[in-house]
């Protein structure tokens, strides 16, 4: 069939005298008018937010522009061309290299369309094949490449991993085949954070690169420690009589090592003791946050004599 002449002004309209600015903006205003994601499910507005976008391809781009208007009086010409089968190469086609200007990118376009062309015929025999982002289809019609699909998965690692850092390795399964990609998990890593592998998504078409693998990571809680930030929390158990008089307990840390708690004279229970750059890794930056030990007196027992005897003599005299 004849390709249709299309008239890009008369799509934006503007007049051929338009400048630059009211073509971007006579873009604009139409193209939120009439964006896909604005009329979900409208064909019509679908294929006219194709119309503006290609319109627009044109008339913004200074040197698409001039080739435009240079066709534009031999229109007539051009229509009989067609309709005479093409004979010989397109004596209107001034395909060059490709131009970095895009008003929808092709990734874009795309997302918005899936597989249905993006532009019209008259543009593509117009234009010719050079512009950037295009490779032919088994169609005929020029697709956009496309960057690849990320990926993302889900791994589970226990505290102390999160603490110093650890690797997992990600089964990644395709058409016909399936692959095996390790990704390190840094330390001070937090719960439901993500982990980039770049280019180890799906593969890119025409040309275009991979998308990523992105591995949501999961922490077990600890029977012990509680995390708050790059803080670290524990219950510590303290015996009353190094609460009433001081001294020192042992406290475990995620290193695997124990440290010695120093407990002043008179600790009640329930204080919050801190031990400096005993907490996680921090993920940005140097160092690491604290771990803070809570007081949890303990009683002896049996309870020693004397003990109850103080205690009933301080009920008597309060």
């Amino acid at each position: 069939m004849p390709t249709t002449f299309k008239d890009y002004y008369a799509t934006l309209n503007v007049p051929r005298t338009a400048t630059e600015k009211e073509i971007r903006a006579a873009f604009r205003k139409l193209a939120r008018k009439h964006h896909p994601d604005v009329n979900q499910g409208d064909k019509a507005a679908e294929q006219r937010f194709k119309e503006i976008n290609e319109a627009h391809e044109v008339l913004g781009d200074p040197e698409k522009r001039r080739k435009y208007d240079e066709l534009g009086p031999r229109w007539q010409e051009y229509e009989a061309w067609e309709r005479a089968g093409k004979p010989g190469p397109n004596p209107f086609s001034r395909a060059g290299p490709g131009y970095e200007y895009r008003t929808v990118n092709p990734d874009e376009l795309e997302d918005l369309f899936g597989n249905s062309a993006p532009f019209s015929d008259f543009f593509a025999e117009f234009f010719g094949p050079g512009a950037r982002g295009f490779e032919r289809g088994r169609s005929g019609r020029r697709a956009a490449a496309r960057r690849g699909a990320d990926v993302e998965g889900e791994a589970e690692i226990s505290l102390e991993e999160a603490y110093g850092g650890t690797t997992r390795t990600v089964e990644l399964g395709g058409p016909g085949r399936s692959r095996r990609v390790e990704v390190r998990i840094p330390a001070g890593i937090r719960d439901g954070a993500r982990v980039r592998a770049g280019g180890q998504g799906s593969a890119g078409q025409g040309g275009a690169a991979a998308g990523d693998l992105y591995v949501r990571v999961r922490i077990r809680p600890h029977p012990f420690f509680t995390r708050h930030g790059d803080n670290l929390n524990a219950r510590v158990a303290v015996p009353l009589a190094v609460a009433l008089a001081g001294g020192s307990v042992t406290v475990p840390t995620l290193r695997g090592t124990a440290v010695q708690l120093s407990v002043p004279a008179g600790t009640q229970n329930g204080a919050k003791l801190r031990l400096r750059g005993l907490g996680m890794a921090k993920l940005h930056g140097d160092g690491a946050g604290d771990l803070i030990a809570e007081v949890e007196v303990r009683l002896p027992l049996p309870v020693p004599a004397e003990l109850l005897a103080w205690a009933e003599q301080q009920n008597r005299s309060s």
